[in-house]
């Protein structure tokens, strides 16, 4: 199992939220690409980074950032938040970006993301973000009707990099990861699936290992010492 240090970005800063909610936000670091490296450093090997502005204005828009951490920090990273049409995509791709991670636009236009997965072999992840099982959009402001093993069957004949599965009633809170819905989601499709939301001790890192998930992304237990990057690799 990989684990994937997150670095939310917003007004070029590294944040966290709690819930997604942007009132409730720590500033980590001003220095984004310092703190990439820092994670690359105890052992990172991939960084997962999500543009909260870009989610929120339907655009990315901590480019400069992004552009920082790519260039500096020597991993493969994926990118979220804001990526809503072919020309964005493809200038993120070229930026240097790994792969790209595609939610809200996956579920309101399903064949743009269909015909996307296809132009785009295996460089893009459908980000499902679900509240008590079903999917929230618009930077989890709206929760929607569709479940979220639903909208994952859907595309599971794409040639998708990957699935990353985030229970935002856990997201930021520090209580734990909901292994039981991540598990589920994981025996669900055949494409790799990477659990978000919750992770706070290395029993969480040690449980989603054992319910069988590809990858683990750590934000705010990272950044408040609750785990240690060399210890949660270490079980992965």
């Amino acid at each position: 199992m990989q684990i994937l240090p997150a670095i939310d970005l917003r007004g070029g800063n590294c944040v966290r939220l709690r819930q997604g909610d942007y009132n409730q936000e720590t500033v980590f670091g001003e220095n984004p690409a310092e703190m990439a490296r820092h994670w690359v450093e105890l052992g990172g090997e991939f960084l997962h980074l999500v543009d909260l502005d870009g989610a929120k204005d339907g655009r990315p828009t901590n480019l400069e950032a992004i552009r920082a951490i790519v260039q500096t920090s020597g991993v493969p990273c994926e990118l979220g938040g804001g990526i809503r049409n072919e020309e964005t995509i493809r200038s993120l791709l070229e930026l240097g970006l790994n792969r790209l991670v595609i939610g809200t636009l996956a579920l309101r236009q399903p064949e743009w993301f269909r015909e996307m997965c296809l132009k785009f072999p295996n460089r893009l992840v459908l980000g499902i973000d679900a509240r008590n099982g079903y999917v929230a959009t618009d930077g989890w402001l709206e929760t929607s009707q569709t479940k979220a093993i639903d909208l994952a069957a859907q595309f599971n004949d794409l040639p998708m990099a990957a699935i990353v599965y985030t229970d935002i009633a856990t997201d930021g809170m520090m209580k734990g990861s909901n292994v039981p819905a991540m598990k589920e989601m994981k025996e669900a499709v055949r494409v790799p699936v990477v659990a978000s939301g919750g992770v706070t001790t290395l029993e969480d890192v040690r449980k989603l290992k054992e319910a069988g998930l590809d990858a683990a992304i750590i934000g705010r237990a990272l950044y408040e010492g609750t785990i240690h990057l060399p210890d949660a690799l270490k079980i992965a």
